[in-house]
């Protein structure tokens, strides 16, 4: 099946990754299919019975196409992480994480080698390792920053648009495995959503990493990473504070409940606000600690009556 489609489209640029890796390791592009001959003769793809004893056994990878023109900050190419909190399969229940973080590659964008991770990889370990790496800049903006670049300029409209599309990949993504899910409801699941833009704004899904790493490169990932976790445990309320009707809890926003979930203020907490009425306020202001204590307040409240 892949042979035919590779030969739909000649010249076009494929990208290889193992399944079960991370941090970038495995992954390689090829243009053309002898690349894949000769990889397949390797040591890495021999069968467990030709391998000797103490090697791993062989990987498995998928291929797809490379997004060839990817949208470009500073000549550099970037993908997003993004977080989505799945408390429930059946029925459905999702939250989605205000911030989030776009990585960015340490060298300009090109296609004349397709070999050189540093242009082409824009995980962290991967850049880190760049002769040029300054790991007090890192190579991040934060969800709040790239929503204000993107939004000045090309305006609300264009981007709200871009973000809806967002949207429709968490869900999608969460109803097509919905099924073969187990669900436990002392159980949730954190994802880290990979999404890359092209030159027209148009977000792919890259994959979704079932155990996204909770790692700090600098001060500023720490307090996002920190406050995601915090948020997490205040969602699943081991001490069952909640009354189970929040759509706001910390930097969580509930985006589907089974079924789409709508914005009570239509998007107040953005400096540009979504005209749309769906409950989810990606690359918003983050308040998150004056939620918690506000939610608190309400709590008590309600505890009282």
């Amino acid at each position: 099946m892949f042979v035919d489609e590779f030969k739909k489209l000649p010249g076009s640029i494929w990208i290889m990754k193992p399944i079960a890796k991370s941090q970038g390791k495995g992954i390689f592009l090829f243009r053309k299919l002898k690349d894949i001959t000769d990889w397949k003769k390797s040591d890495v793809y021999r069968t467990r019975d030709d391998k000797v004893d103490d090697k791993e056994p062989p990987e498995t990878y998928i291929v797809s196409r490379y997004i060839e023109r990817p949208y470009l900050i500073g000549g550099r190419k970037f993908d997003i992480r993004i977080y989505v909190l799945v408390t429930s399969y059946v029925p459905l229940k999702a939250w989605l994480y205000r911030s989030g973080f776009a990585r960015f590659s340490n060298t300009r964008f090109s296609l004349e080698s397709i070999d050189d991770t540093y242009v082409h990889l824009t995980n962290v370990a991967v850049q880190k390792t760049a002769p040029d790496y300054d790991p007090e800049k890192g190579c991040k903006w934060s969800m709040q920053q790239l929503r204000q670049y993107l939004t000045a300029r090309y305006g609300i409209e264009t981007v709200e648009k871009m973000f809806l599309l967002m949207n429709d990949i968490f869900i999608l993504s969460l109803q097509s495995v919905k099924k073969v899910m187990i669900n436990d409801k002392h159980c949730f699941e954190m994802y880290g959503y990979d999404v890359l833009l092209d030159v027209d704004l148009k977000p792919w899904l890259i994959e979704i990493n079932a155990s996204p790493s909770l790692t700090a490169s600098n001060q500023q990932d720490y307090e996002l990473k920190y406050g995601l976790l915090e948020d997490v445990i205040c969602i699943v309320d081991q001490e069952n504070k909640l009354t189970g009707k929040e759509k706001r809890i910390g930097g969580f926003d509930l985006m589907w409940n089974d079924g789409p979930v709508f914005a009570d203020d239509g998007g107040a907490d953005c400096i540009d606000p979504p005209t749309y009425s769906t409950n989810t306020f990606l690359g918003c202001h983050n308040d998150r600690k004056t939620q918690l204590k506000e939610l608190k307040k309400q709590l008590a409240v309600t505890k009282k009556n």
